[in-house]
């Protein structure tokens, strides 16, 4: 029974992923809601009642914790608790369509269906579920710390997911490209609708010298500008797919080159330089089931934007914008990464780095975009100011990259939100804080 009911929970949350990327008009959902009802249905046949419920972020049956099930699905649980389902409940007779509109509910973005759960399933008629919160002696409404720690949870989960999809592709065994797409759409929908926030995170995450958090942080930034450019919502996702493998190649080559502090020889370098077309040949054998985006920016990526990069081709070949998109988001945050070669640079060094390179690496028009919605300073980043105040920059003036909107953290009396377009000639960013060492003792206050 309890590994009926797990398979339950699973093809319950297929579902969903298949309605929030798809619609639920896709032949895909109904293949998975027959799939999910059926199994229901065959629990319920010996007991009147099925309830899940959702304690500290893990899934219980019962006094029964499903801890690996929690750890898969993570991102689906926090899903479930961001709209407010920490408790659900079906009976006997439960009938499909009411199955179908639960998971409707589940799967749309966060604003487009305002009821809570309890009350879209009486107005939706839906009898043999129930769902809600586990009600507590504390305040039901998440206070605003607790969503910035959801998303901070969201990061987190995202970076276990990426880092077990590489191993998988690593390693040849299949890649569970449903659950993949998942993780990126959520992650998309936060950039949506919190985007500044969720930028932060790259940029305090950056810091965090994790295995995996570049390839996710390239991921992210690329999504981000995808849309910013105006890209549809399922091209932004295969960007954002192919952006995550992009250095697939460099884990087939030795961390001692990769992390060497020194000048590589040449036998290195080209060992290095080799790493795309490594990542295209393993990405070669997943293209039915990643497609063949990730090959061509694997294989792309260095090859700059006059085709003079590597690989060395014997012919001009233009790249891929989604190539070009991802060029851009890797040097932005590598150089922002400190590593155990090289420390990182500041927002305005990275800045000048990358306007250098301006129509010989990178495609000029994109470079120019890509700043005006990051700005020079991004979103997220410890600053001091002219007046030696300490300030965090919240959102950007595209028109004007130097001038953030920035917001005094310290001294505590001084504590104000500041334009600096609107002050230009007497108020300025003089210079970022590094998060982790100078910038350390303000981390708690942004």
């Amino acid at each position: 029974m309890f590994e009926q009911i797990e398979s339950a929970f699973r093809s319950i949350v297929s579902a969903m992923q298949i309605a929030q990327l798809y619609t639920t008009a896709h032949p895909r959902f109904s293949k998975f809601l027959d799939k999910a009802y059926d199994e229901l249905q065959a629990i319920l046949k010996s007991q009147s009642e099925l309830v899940f419920g959702i304690v500290n972020g893990e899934l219980a049956y019962g006094k029964e914790i499903f801890f690996d099930l929690s750890k898969n699905l993570s991102l689906a649980i926090m899903r479930l608790q961001q709209k407010g389902v920490e408790r659900i409940s079906f009976y006997r007779g439960l009938e499909k369509k009411e199955l179908a509109k639960f998971i409707e509910y589940l799967a749309a973005p966060k604003d487009e269906i305002k009821k809570e759960i309890e009350e879209f399933l009486i107005f939706s008629g839906v009898k043999n579920i129930s769902a809600g919160r586990i009600k507590s002696d504390g305040a039901s409404n998440k206070s605003a710390s607790e969503d910035k720690d959801s998303r901070s949870n969201l990061y987190e989960a995202s970076s276990q997911n990426v880092s077990r999809t590489l191993q998988d592709v690593l390693s040849d065994e299949g890649v569970d490209y449903l659950n993949l797409r998942f993780t990126l759409s959520t992650v998309m929908e936060n950039l949506i609708t919190n985007f500044e926030e969720f930028i932060k995170l790259t940029t305090i995450k950056r810091y965090n010298l994790g295995t995996f958090t570049h390839s996710l942080n390239v991921s992210i930034l690329s999504m981000f500008f995808s849309s910013k450019l105006h890209f549809v919502k399922d091209d932004v996702l295969e960007i954002g797919i192919a952006a995550l493998f992009h250095d697939l190649g460099k884990l087939h080559i030795s961390n001692k080159i990769i992390n060497k502090p020194g000048r590589l020889t040449d036998e290195e370098f080209a060992k290095m330089q080799s790493h795309t077309i490594i990542g295209a040949e393993v990405l070669l054998k997943h293209v039915n089931t990643l497609g063949i985006l990730p090959v061509v920016v694997s294989y792309e990526h260095h090859l700059r934007f006059g085709s003079s990069g590597y690989p060395k081709l014997t012919f001009f070949k233009e790249p891929h914008v989604a190539s070009m998109i991802v060029a851009i988001c890797d040097v932005y945050d590598a150089l922002y990464q400190k590593r155990n070669y090289k420390n990182n640079f500041s927002p305005d060094l990275i800045y000048d780095i990358m306007l250098k390179e301006r129509e010989k690496v990178f495609d000029p028009k994109l470079l120019d975009k890509f700043f005006s919605m990051m700005g020079v300073w991004p979103v997220g980043a410890i600053v001091s100011l002219s007046d030696k105040r300490i300030a965090v920059v919240r959102e950007q003036n595209e028109d004007d990259i130097w001038s953030p909107k920035v917001e005094v953290i310290s001294p505590a009396e001084a504590k104000e939100k500041i334009d600096l377009k609107e002050k230009k000639g007497q108020l300025k960013i003089e210079f970022a804080l590094n998060p982790w060492v100078e910038g350390k003792e303000y981390l708690a206050l942004i």
